[in-house]
């Protein structure tokens, strides 16, 4: 078995689901593990799937972060080296164009709650923990958790977590408004399932568009905003898809979109 694996879900198999599979090692990431979780991320991009999911194998721990024990051994060439790749899997995360929802119970700490952060949705247990304690090992966030955090959250909250290296409860994650979900261990993955099953149902070009335009359009100007997503608007409508969705709805019945 691979320490990261992925998998089709779901009654059309739209949905893709990448599972971190180094459980004894609380998903820590080596650089053999960002290379296959890359590499995944790129063929999911390039695939028909709908909505992704990124799970744990081990429900203790999403993903503590780099696995450190490798590091240590790393000449500084080799360091950079590895960072540069690592920043490459974060990217890959961020870039697919499905929306790609993270899925948490555990700990989700450093790296681990930057893989968190560059997902599009956040599904949590009650039992998850956030943090970025970086700096109480003398760096600070470099996968994009001080670009990131402050999306999600107010800004000012964002520069408490980060500069004091707390360890977050999903309770009051939940509340500074990270998390999509808040659930119970046991139907985290049901829940998260059912709202990747949602935007399966929608109309891929459509949906993509849209998480392309709010990317995008976050932090522009009014007038610069409003001519992005015009352009966005309009490349939906000479959609397959487009047609079929005006027509299911004339016609009462469910409509059946092709991605096209």
């Amino acid at each position: 078995m691979g320490l990261v694996e992925w998998k089709r879900i779901g009654e059309q198999g739209n949905i893709a689901e990448i599972v971190l599979n180094r459980p004894e090692a609380r998903n820590a990431f080596t650089t053999e593990m960002a290379e296959q979780l890359l590499e995944i991320c790129e063929i999911i991009a390039k695939s028909d799937v709908r909505a992704v999911l990124i799970t744990s194998s081990n429900e203790k721990s999403f993903c503590s972060g780099a696995d450190l024990k490798e590091r240590n051994n790393m000449t500084e060439t080799e360091r950079k080296s590895q960072h540069k790749l690592f920043q490459q899997m974060f990217n890959s995360i961020a870039d697919m164009k499905q929306p790609v929802i993270a899925v948490v119970d555990g700990y989700a700490l450093a790296g681990g709650f930057e893989i968190v952060l560059n997902c599009d949705m956040i599904v949590a247990a009650e039992t998850a923990t956030f943090g970025l304690p970086e700096v109480t090992r003398g760096i600070m966030p470099g996968g994009g958790g001080t670009r990131l955090l402050s999306k999600r959250i107010n800004i000012h909250r964002a520069k408490e977590w980060v500069c004091t290296g707390k360890m977050v409860s999903a309770e009051e994650a939940n509340r500074a408004g990270l998390l999509n979900i808040l659930t119970k261990s046991n139907e985290l993955r049901n829940k998260a399932v059912q709202l990747a099953g949602k935007i399966a149902n929608n109309a891929p070009l459509a949906v993509q568009n849209c998480k392309t335009s709010v990317d995008e359009l976050f932090g522009m100007t009014k007038e610069e905003a409003r001519k992005i997503e015009i352009e966005y608007y309009n490349r939906c409508l000479n959609t397959e898809d487009r047609l079929e969705g005006v027509l299911a709805f004339v016609e009462k019945r469910t409509p059946e979109f092709i991605g096209k």
